[in-house]
């Protein structure tokens, strides 16, 4: 069955690839305009499921596009994205035949959850079992890798349990992948279609978590210069992730059970409570039982969130899902570096295997990224691996140490290639920016990268 394509309209890049790359997760076909011209010669040339179309770009405008293209095909929804609207805009891009209207910042998975919305409505119900784009888009389901027999009981529990509207405390520790899980019994539940809104309680400031978390009105502080919704709000229908909920001021606590309790929550500056339904998931790395002893988090908050409590078991105790997580994100990277995916020698098999993985799956995933960038997409050897903990982690699997863990002393052409390397991760292995960081060509950089690759040929 042929997939469905899409036409996103945005003049920003940034904005065009996170939305290609989502969709194309969700297995439609997308193509990209950067401009409300670009986008209307592309239609005529070539048949689109769905435009996704921003709403102020420069010249044409989004709603110069919506009035375009339901003039040349009434049949084609038009989703219209902004960071400018207000209710009137919405009313009058909904005047003028727009299927849905979103609002920046929006989460990926409200986005994905819209177009499912408007190509089954395009295509009609009975049509949802066989078309590609009108399945469920779980793009972050697919995410959670694993062959582990209670973890997958885990899964399938969870799919039971979505169903509920019940608080659920999500713990384990860094790296295990908390939000993932938080993210999948959002798909499997009722309210798939509606908003994911997180909220990390460690990265924001204390002072300003509250007004974050309920909104606050004009006028409620210095600064304030407009009505700003909530993250509860902005969740409405949908679910509130509560990431890191063990760093959550004491004192703000006591108003977060108070909502939780009555279903509604206090602006600042505020007048009248508001309503809100929203679904709960809170995930932490600590131990919520020791927080209380230490009179950093509140017992009744705690039994609150805890009714239905979920633990993930750290990646050493999954040993059987590392080569899997191994395979998956060999092939990610290397087709984000567009190098051919190498192998994986076995004695760096044997290495991942023995390894405690203190960070967990996200340490697994760094560690791979940088051996495929290593590698140069040949083959994977230990010197191409880093590990946080590599002598004593040897020691207890009477592995031999790396060739480069056994250097007592770093050769000046040794520390070029990791600051070079070093650099090409942190852009994201853009070569021009590394080049200008580093204050050399490109190809400087690009003979130095070969270098390397042919190193690694030789030593295999």
């Amino acid at each position: 069955m042929k997939r469905k394509t899409i036409l996103i309209v945005d003049d920003e890049p940034s904005m065009r690839i996170a939305l290609s790359e989502s969709l194309e997760s969700c297995g439609y076909e997308v193509e990209t305009a950067d401009s409300g011209e670009d986008a209307l010669a592309k239609f005529q040339e070539g048949k689109f499921e769905v435009v996704i179309t921003d709403m102020k770009m420069p010249g044409m405008g989004g709603m110069d596009v919506l009035r375009s293209i339901r003039k040349s095909s009434s049949k084609t929804p038009v989703v219209v994205m902004t960071a400018y609207g207000t209710v009137n805009t919405a009313v009058e891009a909904m005047k003028e035949g727009a299927a849905d209207f979103i609002m920046k910042p929006f989460s990926v998975d409200h986005l994905e959850s819209i177009v499912k919305k408007v190509v089954i409505e395009k295509d009609g119900k009975s049509d949802q079992r066989s078309e590609p784009g009108s399945k469920r888009c779980l793009s972050q389901e697919k995410m959670i890798i694993t062959g582990d027999e209670t973890m997958l009981a885990l899964l399938e529990l969870l799919k039971v349990v979505a169903k509920s509207k019940s608080s659920i405390l999500i713990q384990g520790e860094s790296g295990t992948g908390k939000e993932m899980v938080a993210r999948y019994i959002h798909w499997h539940s009722d309210r798939a279609n509606m908003p994911f809104v997180g909220v990390n309680c460690a990265a924001i400031p204390g002072n300003l978590l509250e007004s974050e978390m309920f909104g606050h009105e004009k006028g409620a502080f210095t600064g304030a210069s407009q009505r700003r919704l909530g993250k509860f709000e902005q969740a409405v229908g949908g679910t509130l992730l509560l990431d890191e909920i063990s760093e959550m001021d004491i004192q703000l606590q006591a108003k977060l059970l108070r909502v939780i309790q009555e279903s509604e929550v206090d602006r600042l500056g505020g007048t009248a409570p508001v309503p809100v339904d929203v679904r709960i998931i809170a995930t932490t790395n600590a131990d919520l039982k020791t927080c209380i002893g230490e009179k950093t988090f509140r017992d009744d908050l705690y039994y609150r969130l805890n009714v239905i409590p979920v633990k993930i078991r750290p990646l050493r105790e999954r040993k059987g899902d590392i080569a899997l997580l191994c395979n998956y994100f060999l092939k990610k990277y290397s087709q984000v570096n567009r190098i051919a995916s190498p192998v994986v020698s076995e004695k760096v098999a044997g290495m991942l295997e023995s390894y405690r993985w203190p960070g967990n799956v996200r340490e697994l995933e760094n560690v791979i990224e940088r051996a495929v960038l290593l590698s140069g997409g040949e083959i994977i050897l230990p010197e191409h691996l880093y590990l946080e903990s590599d002598s004593e982690n040897n020691r207890q699997s009477g592995e031999g140490q790396s060739e480069l863990a056994n250097k007592k002393e770093v050769t000046l052409k040794e520390v070029e290639k990791r600051l070079i390397l070093r650099t090409l991760e942190k852009v994201e292995g853009n070569r021009t920016k590394a080049a200008e960081i580093l204050d050399v060509s490109v190809r400087t950089i690009r003979n130095k990268l070969n270098g390397y690759k042919k190193e690694a040929a030789v030593r295999c």
